[in-house]
């Protein structure tokens, strides 16, 4: 369970400010229809984090404990740093909308938004690192929709009220202390 915890912690603190979330406000405030833009995040989410606790759970597979605890322990410092740089939305993210209506142009753009964003990169991470790819991707799941359901109905005046400094650093101590846990050997009686 705390695969679960941590991983839906985790991510609800990194997506904070996250080009994802970034990616909610605009869709909520051109749409203006919430429920078929967060069953976008949803069957996006599932999708690709389904994919990176999958890969997570092949890489336990191919590398042995000691290359594997390295890995992980330099990817989650990695991310540490990685979660202190803003995001930005690219324009093109937003322009396939026109195309695939409200639930297809958030499905689409959140997908390809998140394809080798930092969440996606954390749940590959976690799920090597927990050896609970299921429980991850569920936790990592629920994150991305703890911080981006409020962006839909809520929009820019709730971002211009978050501290999103301080959640930024938070989410990046958190990576941090996964990644010296990791280097240092805690888990390593987890079954990888």
């Amino acid at each position: 369970m705390q695969s679960l915890f941590v991983s839906t912690g985790v991510v609800a603190l990194a997506e904070i400010g996250d080009k994802t979330q970034l990616l909610a406000f605009i869709l909520a405030a051109r749409f203006k229809r919430p429920l078929p833009i967060i069953l976008g995040i949803l069957a996006a989410t599932v999708v690709n984090h389904g994919l990176a606790g999958a890969l997570g759970a092949w890489i336990t597979s191919v590398l042995s404990p000691q290359v594997l605890r390295w890995v992980l322990g330099l990817s989650f410092l990695g991310m540490a740093v990685w979660t202190l740089i803003p995001d930005q939305i690219e324009e093109d993210e937003t322009k396939v909308a026109g195309r695939f209506g409200v639930f297809g142009a958030t499905l689409v753009t959140f997908f390809l938004a998140e394809m080798g964003d930092k969440t996606q990169i954390a749940t590959v991470a976690m799920a090597a690192h927990y050896g609970t790819p299921l429980l991850v991707v569920i936790g990592t799941t629920a994150g991305m929709l703890i911080a981006d359901v409020p962006a839909v109905f809520v929009g820019d005046r709730l971002a211009a009220r978050i501290p999103m400094k301080i959640v930024h650093a938070i989410a990046a101590a958190i990576f941090a202390v996964l990644g010296a846990a990791t280097l240092l050997g805690a888990g390593s009686n987890l079954a990888l």
